[in-house]
């Protein structure tokens, strides 16, 4: 593919990501969710909150400002943290100055991969002694919260009742796979969720214990997930990337539509 080419496949990737994705807000109708104004506002319990939208409707200085703020004391009152979820073709130019004004602080940033789901699909080749399995208990998504607590270092209190709402609600569908040895050990896992209305599934997860990177896990989980989006008839896939799994994604031929930052506020950090 050209670079001409590869540029006119990800605008294309990006104007139906900001049509049918951030439109709708990923996955609508959840409790807790509530459109205002131009934004998506959703409480995640256990997670805090988080602002989605497809454009700001041409919100801009002082009016923006106080929207901003507006959002950033809604979750205060609640005492829950709060991510704007920003892109970097968002308007207007100066938003993320603006955000960090209101005492949001940015994370690490993400780029937004986009691939044919047909195109990435493919049967898992796995190392030998290594099984991918689709699990739906909560013994199953309690071990992937161990899982990822020692990929990451962090709190996944939230993860095991979100995948069990994921997989058993009303919302968007969800599949859960984990790669695990034949000892049972859960090396890796990673979950796909089906956007109903649209042409997009989301490839969510992907921790894998460092002692098992490098040895094609998470790329027999990519293929894998990506077969299941389009034999339920989705055609792309997509993928918020940390810079860890990009290169990856790029090789089996997703393409970088856009990036995205999350820029979150928590209560006691000032304004």
């Amino acid at each position: 593919m050209t670079t001409h080419d590869s540029d006119r496949r990800a605008a294309a990737y990006r104007a139906a990501y900001d049509e049918q994705l951030r439109a709708r807000g990923f996955a609508p109708g959840r409790q807790g969710s509530a459109r205002v104004g131009p934004v998506l506002r959703k409480a995640h319990p256990g997670q805090g909150g988080l602002i989605l939208y497809r454009d700001l409707g041409g919100l801009d200085g002082t009016e923006l400002d106080a929207f901003i703020a507006a959002q950033r004391d809604h979750f205060a009152a609640l005492g829950q943290p709060v991510e704007w979820k920003y892109h970097g073709h968002d308007l207007p130019a100066d938003l993320p100055e603006r955000l960090v004004a209101a005492g949001f602080a940015p994370g690490e940033p993400e780029t937004v991969l986009i691939g044919e789901a047909a195109e990435v699909a493919a049967e898992p080749r796995l190392p030998e002694g290594v099984r991918l399995r689709e699990v739906t208990t909560r013994a199953d998504f309690d071990r992937i919260r161990v899982l990822a607590e020692e990929v990451w270092g962090d709190d996944w209190g939230w993860l095991p009742p979100a995948l069990a709402e994921w997989v058993s609600g009303a919302g968007d569908p969800c599949t859960v796979l984990v790669a695990e040895s034949l000892a049972g050990e859960a090396v890796s896992a990673a979950w796909i969720r089906f956007h109903t209305g649209t042409d997009f599934a989301s490839l969510c997860g992907g921790s894998t214990l460092p002692n098992w990177r490098g040895h094609g896990v998470y790329r027999a989980l990519v293929g894998a997930r990506a077969a299941l989006a389009a034999r339920r008839g989705y055609r792309y896939v997509q993928v918020d990337a940390l810079e860890t799994s990009r290169p990856i994604l790029v090789r089996l031929g997703l393409v970088a539509a856009a990036t995205t930052t999350p820029y979150v506020w928590r209560p006691g950090s000032g304004n």
